[in-house]
């Protein structure tokens, strides 16, 4: 699972370290702060701050950037229309062509590429490493 998931992981990582330093280095600044003006640090109105600023950057950058690349991710997945970039036109102009050529064979070699490509989503995936025997026929 670690592997399969290594960049979630190194994600999740990176914004741990940057959330526990963004609010240490907050708490640092405030008590300098309330020091300078002779008065204690209160956990309370810190709190209330470092919310209110870290709610700020997610909202002017971490959400925008993670529906950008989240959301396009998403849509590029379930293969909307304008992702898909043309697939299936592309598929039946490859079908055309192996018929032209192939001829007898055309039929055979389609559905042997068939079985071993696996479609989901719109997107052709490769399960098996051997190329179509229909080839080398």
């Amino acid at each position: 699972m670690l592997k399969k998931y290594a960049y979630a992981w190194i994600t999740l990582v990176f914004f741990t370290v940057s959330i526990v330093l963004h609010w240490g280095f907050g708490w640092f600044a405030y008590v300098d702060e309330a020091q300078s003006h002779g008065q204690a640090a209160e956990l309370s109105p810190w709190l209330i701050e470092m919310g209110r600023d870290t709610f700020e950057n997610w909202q002017s950058e971490f959400l925008q950037l993670l529906w950008q690349v989240v959301g396009l991710a998403y849509f590029l997945y379930v293969g909307s229309p304008s992702s898909k970039e043309n697939d299936d036109r592309m598929e039946a102009k490859i079908d055309a062509l192996i018929h032209l050529v192939g001829k007898d064979r055309a039929d055979a070699l389609i559905q042997e590429i068939d079985e071993t490509h696996l479609r989901h989503g719109g997107h052709a995936a490769v399960h098996d490493a051997e190329p179509p025997k229909a080839l080398h026929a």
